[in-house]
Order: structure tokens, then sequence, then C-alpha cells
């Protein structure tokens, strides 16, 4: 539901489709004319020897049957303004793109003609932001319409805020082609770049000779850039830029673009201060405040997350905890709808390898099969298998939030507690329960079993605490005592079609829509394993939780 006293932006779309029209060779004019829907036309292909293309969001279209030749290619040059060092041109007075690909010798085989679209109205996302004075950063992966939002803002803070707005306009895709600029970016100043290179040089000169309020810049991608950046946020001017990367993760892991976001350093921690904050001694912290105090990252066109604190965040991420960014969706009339649906990122310390969301698969037939409810309590356990108590474990040198993953990963029934006199077993790194002889007498006199592994990886971890559980009689992982969930037959754990049945349409009902976790049927191991794989190619997450023959999987939205 919109939000009571957020205005409605209704979308208006200019793109001088018929500029760009016009530069192409007369057969492909006439196969996207006859294909028809170029209002959602991306780009152009024209590769020597091969069939032009038209590329729309999800499908291509040949444009004609008669591969394009080098004769098409210089024709298309020839209607064109000269291309720069990087390879691209443009439409005088337009924001139409067209990037070269060349051979070895410099000759041009290949064009990329891509449309460039002023859509008024993608403001309304970040419409309150730009009132705070504050930098602002956007990411996304390439073609979530970055630029064009980059465009509006600077027009917006030009005409609207009556800001001196000079932007950076290094391949002119933010202006247009030209010595004019594009009337997208309204009162706004434009200095050209004449080589990428140079993008970090030409930052400061605005700042020097133009005596600029706001300086806006299209992908920072090099580490001169990011100086030049914080150079100019630090005397106080404010900064709208893009970079590359889906997510604010993505640039901490990024040390070129790190400091963006504050950098990070490592730090070696006392002996105390390690004890304290139950961590090895040398951890990942960040290096100074971000020049960019908001971010957002723009997961689609009409759906973005908003980080209104970016230092509060990069220091969750790096201990491991979950983000809380604010949800923000665009209607399809206009209207803006904000939505906090708690942590939606539950990151694990130091896990800096992820990949990108795979995509989505496309919509099966429906079929009926019943679903549980997750409001419902849960039915409760027979009264034939005892619920085991919790081995309580108190840890040396080993940071909590390692002990609880290896603990959900296994779902041991396990407890990680901060006081010896709290646990019923004491695990510790090789080595380090030797600098603390205190706390090895504390453990003797309280009679705890002290286990000492070699190394603090997952496996190690879970196996050391499987030991415990066997040494204290308990069981390990199984938990094979327990019953099977009431009215789940043992074969029904194994019935892997049904099984993702099940899951498919919790997604495409539930979790999806509604935005709800699921809790899906018991199942066995296996057949978790395809669930959770399922989970995964729709781009959300999944969690195991209960023991036992009553393992089950829980879906959470993205």
């Amino acid at each position: 539901m919109p939000q009571p006293g957020v205005p409605s932006f209704p979308q208006r779309v200019t793109d001088d489709l018929d500029r760009l029209l016009a530069v192409l060779p007369e057969p492909v004019q006439r196969g996207l004319t006859a294909c028809g829907g170029c209002d959602q036309l991306l780009e152009v292909v024209l590769d020597l020897g091969r069939l032009p293309e038209a590329r729309f969001s999800g499908r291509t279209i040949d444009l004609d049957q008669r591969p394009v030749g080098r004769d098409d290619l210089a024709a298309v040059i020839h209607r064109l303004g000269p291309f720069g060092g990087d390879n691209r041109a443009g439409i005088e007075r337009t924001l139409h793109r067209i990037s070269a690909i060349r051979n070895r010798t410099g000759d041009v085989v290949g064009l990329t003609c891509r449309v460039g679209r002023a859509v008024f109205g993608t403001v309304a996302m970040v419409r309150d932001l730009l009132d705070t004075g504050q930098s602002l950063l956007l990411m996304g992966r390439p073609g979530v319409g970055k630029t064009t939002a980059l465009r509006e803002i600077a027009r917006v803070l030009a005409d609207d805020l009556q800001r001196r707005v000079v932007v950076i306009d290094t391949s002119n895709e933010i202006a247009g082609d030209g010595d004019i600029p594009h009337p997208a970016i309204g009162r706004a100043r434009r200095m050209q770049v004449a080589r990428p290179e140079l993008q970090h040089q030409v930052m400061i000169e605005a700042v020097e000779n133009h005596m600029p309020e706001v300086i806006v810049i299209d992908e920072i991608g090099t580490e001169l850039e990011a100086q030049a950046a914080r150079t100019i946020a630090e005397r106080g001017v404010m900064l709208v830029a893009t970079a590359h990367g889906n997510e604010l993760a993505n640039l901490i892991r990024n040390p070129t673009l790190s400091d963006l976001v504050g950098g990070i350093q490592s730090v070696t921690l006392g002996d105390e201060e390690a004890r304290r904050r139950r961590t090895q001694k040398t951890v990942l912290e960040r290096a100074a405040e971000p020049t960019f105090p908001l971010a957002v990252e723009m997961h689609s066109r009409h759906r973005w997350l908003v980080h209104r604190d970016v230092a509060g965040t990069v220091d969750l991420l790096l201990r491991g905890q979950p983000t809380h960014p604010q949800v923000r969706e665009l209607g399809s009339d206009g209207s803006l709808v904000l939505r906090d649906d708690g942590p939606v990122r539950p990151a694990p310390p130091l896990s800096w390898a992820s990949a990108p969301a795979p995509r989505r698969p496309g919509p099966a037939p429906l079929a009926v099969v019943p679903l549980p409810d997750p409001a419902a309590p849960r039915p409760a356990a027979s009264s034939a298998a005892p619920a085991v108590p919790a081995l309580r474990v108190f840890g040396v040198g080993l940071a909590a939030e390692q002990l609880e993953e290896a603990v959900r990963r296994r779902q041991l029934p396990v407890q990680v507690v901060e006081e010896p006199e709290q646990a019923d077993a004491v695990l510790s790194v090789r080595g380090q329960l030797g600098l603390d002889p205190e706390l090895r007498r504390q453990a003797r006199d309280l009679g705890l079993p002290i286990l000492v592994i070699k190394s603090d990886t997952p496996h190690q971890l879970q196996r050391a605490m499987e030991r415990l559980l066997e040494r204290r009689g308990g069981g390990g992982e199984a938990g094979a005592e327990e019953s099977a969930a009431p009215g789940v037959a043992p074969a029904r754990l194994d019935d892997a079609h049904a099984a993702l049945e099940e899951c498919r349409l919790a997604v495409e009902h539930v979790v999806l829509p509604q935005g709800r976790p699921v809790e899906l049927l018991p199942r066995s191991e296996a057949v978790r394993g395809l669930q959770a794989e399922l989970v995964h190619h729709y781009g959300l997450r999944s969690a195991v939780f209960g023991r036992g023959r009553q393992q089950r999987l829980r879906v959470f939205p993205a």
C-alpha cells in the first residue's frame, strides 16, 4: 500500500528513437518497424558476418536475413560522431550510445547501438534523500537503470533544489553527445572527459574551477577515482555517483572501491579484548568514515533498497550480523511504497565469496498440494521421545558467531554460552587456552571437559561439537530417537516429486507475492537438499530447522 503523505510521480519516457533508427541500415529499420514494440527496445547489435539483432528484455529478434557487411558498418559510422578513447560514439543531442568492437588492426567489426531514454519519475524513489545534502551512491548490475536515475537526480538537484550541479560526463552518456547537453539534466552543467583515464582529474578540476555544490559522476571504477571522490567529499561538496556491484557487500569485498564505504583494515586485538569479544586476535574493521553516507541497491528498475547509515551497515556486515535496509518500490501508477521487512541479509562473518543472484525460472503449471500454515503452532513432540537438554559450550579463541553457525549448519543440540560457569564443556583452538592459565584452572576446578582443535574451520568446529555430544552420551546430529512429525509416513520423507512441488507452490504463492516465510513439511536430508537447490534458483534463501526426522526447510523472502 502507498504510504500516507508520499506523493505519486507518474513516469514519462522520452527516447528520440527515430534519431537512432535514422543511422541504421535500411533493412534493419524495416525489421524494427515490422517487429513492433520498440518502446521496449534495449539495443541493436550489428556484427560483421552475422544477422543484425534487436535485443529486448528477455528476448532477441533477427532483423534481416542478410548478414551485416562492411559497407553497412561503414555507413553507420559515417552518420555518427567520432569515437572516443573508450570506443563509444553518440548522436548529437540524444542519449543513445554506440559502442564499437574492433579487430587487432583497429577496424570496426561490430557495433552495439544502445537506446538511451530519459525517464522522468524514477527520482521519487530517493527524492527525500536529496534534501539531506549527504552524498549518495547508487549500485546495481549493468542495465538496471543507474545512469537513467543519475540523469534525473541531476535535473532535480539543479532545477527543483536550485543547487549548483556539475556533471562529470566521461562517455557523454549522462547528457548526450555533442557540445550542447541534453535537456534531461535540466540546468546542470556538464564537463566532458577527453579520455576515461582522466576522469579523476576532471573531478578535481570541477571543484577547483567551477564552485559546484553537487558533483554527479557515472561509474566510479578505479582507485584514483575513489580517492578523488573522498577528496571532494572532504571539501564539503555533495557527491552523487554510481558503481558496479549488486549490493553493498560487493564494494566491501572490492579492494579498489572499498574506500567508498570506509575501507577495510585488519586489526590485531590484545588478549583481553579478544577474550571480551570472543573472537580471534586478528579481525577486520572499517578503516574510516564512508565517502558516501547514503547508499542505494537497485535490484530492479522499480525495487530499490536504501541504506541510510552506510557506516553502521558496513560494521554489521563485517561482524556477520543482518542488515536492515529500507525497501522502496514504485507502483505502476507512480505511487511509492516504503517497507521495512526487517533483516534481509543475515551474512555469516567474513564470507566474502558470493555468487550473483540466479535467474528465476519461469512459471510452471499449478497443482494443488496442501501447505502447512507457518503461523500455526507446531505439533507437540511425542512423550515417548523426551527432548535432550542442549550441551552448553564455552569457546576459547573462537567467535561466538562461528560456533553458532556450526550449530545451525548441523542442527546440533548445542548452546553457546559466554561464561565458563554456565558451560558443560570447553572448546578451544590450539595454543589459546595456554595463554590464560586462570581460565584453564577455572575449567579444571569446575570439572569441565576440554577439547582442543587445530583450527577454527567450520568442519573442525562441527566435528568437535559432535565429539563433545558423543562423550556426554547425547545424540550427535541424528537425534534418531525422535519420532517423525504426526501424520507424515516415512515414505513421505523421501517423496522427492511431492516435496519439490510443495516447495515450488510455497515459493510462488506465498514467499514471492506475500513476502512471508514458509516452513515446509519434514523431509529426508537428500530431499531437503533438492528443495534448497530449487529455492536457490528462485534467488531466495532457506535454512533447516528441527532435529532427526522432524528436520524441515524454512524458506525466507528475498
